[in-house]
């Protein structure tokens, strides 16, 4: 029996400010997008360059205020980067709290503007342990 790998859903509560942070922050580039008017719903595929196979896709509810907690959540995405202290940089300058900071120049956890955590990867071997990532303490929950 085959099995491939399609995509992994993530309801969002608000499209461009979930493509900002995906798009603009973490790298992904929209690869397909659908709007169903019967349905009241948009799905926006994104992946990362070149990974198009490696989509996820963000589910927008048009009529829905409800709050995704609880079993309507999952573990995590993840994802490697060139340099994690970077990425990390790149995210906090905008505004994003880094929740496990690359102590180890290897691991790193932030969140989506809907509480979806990420896990962030050095790609390779871990960078040498650098401030101000090596003493910075945990903040809320990854």
């Amino acid at each position: 029996m085959k099995i491939k790998y399609l995509h992994t859903m993530v309801r969002v509560t608000d499209i461009e400010e979930s493509k900002k942070f995906y798009c603009d922050l973490l790298g992904l580039s929209e690869v397909r997008r659908i709007d169903n008017d019967k349905g009241k719903f948009t799905l926006v595929f994104l992946a990362p360059p070149g990974q198009e196979s490696a989509a996820i896709e963000l589910t927008y509810n048009w009529d829905g205020d409800e709050n995704y907690t609880g079993g309507r959540n999952f573990g995590h995405l993840a994802y490697s980067v060139e340099n994690i202290y970077e990425m990390c940089e790149k995210m906090q300058n905008a505004g994003v709290t880094i929740n496990r900071p690359p102590r180890d120049g290897h691991m790193a956890f932030v969140r989506s503007p809907d509480g979806i955590s990420i896990e962030l990867l050095q790609m390779g071997d871990a960078l040498e342990p650098a401030e101000p990532w090596a003493s910075m303490e945990n903040t809320g929950s990854w």
